[in-house]
């Protein structure tokens, strides 16, 4: 029973592939963007750009520093 549960994960685990990713036998890379000096590789391409996946712009440690007094908070009325 164990045998018929860990076959199909063992068989999915295999399924992953390290090489580098080429196009197919009979298919091209996408045709050079207009204005561009080169044709992009398929690392290029597959690569997402910073607009895509942003870097973080604060550092939440580095910038921790005491808040100012906000001189508009008022009690809450009664």
């Amino acid at each position: 029973m164990k045998l018929l549960t860990l076959a199909p994960i063992v068989l999915l685990a295999g399924c992953g592939s390290a090489a580098a990713l080429k196009p197919g036998p009979s298919k091209m890379l996408p045709p050079k963007p207009y204005g561009a000096t080169a044709v992009p590789t398929a690392k290029l391409l597959v690569t997402p750009s910073s607009q895509a996946r942003p870097e973080r712009s604060d550092e939440l440690l580095k910038s921790s520093e005491e808040r100012r007094g906000d001189e508009f908070t008022l009690p809450p009325p009664n």
